[in-house]
């Protein structure tokens, strides 16, 4: 274990010590106040947040968090950065981490210059439901995907990077290599990059614009070990054998999207809705790969 890990872990162990030695008086001021200090906080106390909705906490049986970051190695006290976090549903867990155990949180997202509008709506949306929430959810550092100069996060600070259902989007942009190579800067030497993505089988052949959402296994690993890494383990945490990867809208056709027709149409009234609820949510591989601790 790196020693600045292992320091950051002695330091929150310490505290905990305390309260429980009744050494520490008084409470411990909310996330984001300048008199807090990191306390004892666990991904379980993260997940029973008040501030993760019902329909958070629903997909919790799907997306299994918990058992996800465990297996990325998550610890109290990293430097975290959460790739294109999107809707903010990891954020609601790993910003509150990072903040009450002494650590950092950053989140690589849009760039401001980006001229789309969803793309400064997402922006928006982020900002104000979790970078203005500072009292829930710590200080958020907000830095942009795909800035060479800046990076993810500053060169060889994160102890751990995660992205969550991606990769797809990233290789027919034509940014992917770019994006595992911005990845393996921000790390620290012997630091984590964490990927889960909808897993397209090996049987079956990859669209060149992947719209079906689903991406093979060994189009991650190529990507990660050409940028340096080295593939550490895989995990079927996140596996669901019912999931063939062929339905009629791709993978939205499945639970959360659930499209019964293509984006802006109307629903069609005769799909077969519940033969594909049944499903669940997509079948996802689950990666763990290292930074070296040297090259």
């Amino acid at each position: 274990m790196a020693l600045k890990t292992a320091r950051r872990r002695m330091d929150v162990l310490g505290f905990a010590l305390l309260i429980a030695s009744g050494l520490v008086l008084g409470g411990v001021g909310r996330a984001g106040s300048s008199d807090s200090m990191p306390q004892p906080f666990t991904v379980q106390d993260a997940l029973a947040g008040d501030w993760r909705e019902t329909s958070s906490r629903e997909r919790d049986s799907s997306r299994h968090p918990a058992e996800t970051l465990e297996f990325f190695g998550l610890e109290p006290g990293m430097t975290l950065v959460e790739v294109s976090p999107g809707g903010g549903w990891y954020t609601k867990i790993l910003a509150p981490f990072a903040s009450r155990t002494g650590g950092q949180y950053f989140a690589a997202g849009f760039s401001p210059e980006d001229p789309r509008e969803y793309a400064q709506k997402s922006r928006r949306r982020f900002q104000k439901r979790y970078v203005d929430q500072e009292a829930v959810y710590g200080p958020i550092e907000v830095t942009v995907l795909g800035d060479s100069e800046k990076g993810v996060a500053p060169a060889g600070t994160a102890d751990l990077i995660v992205t969550f259902r991606n990769v797809h989007n990233w290789v027919p942009a034509g940014t992917a290599e770019e994006n595992f190579q911005g990845f393996y800067r921000a790390l620290r030497p012997g630091g984590i990059l964490g990927v889960v993505d909808h897993r397209l089988p090996p049987s079956m052949e990859a669209d060149a614009d992947l719209s079906s959402g689903y991406i093979h296994q060994s189009t991650v690993v190529e990507l990660a070990e050409q940028a340096g890494f080295v593939l550490e383990a895989e995990s079927e945490i996140n596996s669901n054998p019912a999931d063939t990867a062929d339905h009629p809208y791709g993978v939205w056709t499945l639970r959360p999207t659930s499209l019964s027709a293509p984006y802006g149409a109307a629903a069609d009234p005769a799909f077969d809705r519940g033969a594909y609820d049944a499903i669940g949510e997509s079948d996802r591989f689950t990666l763990r790969f290292r930074k070296p601790e040297t090259s």
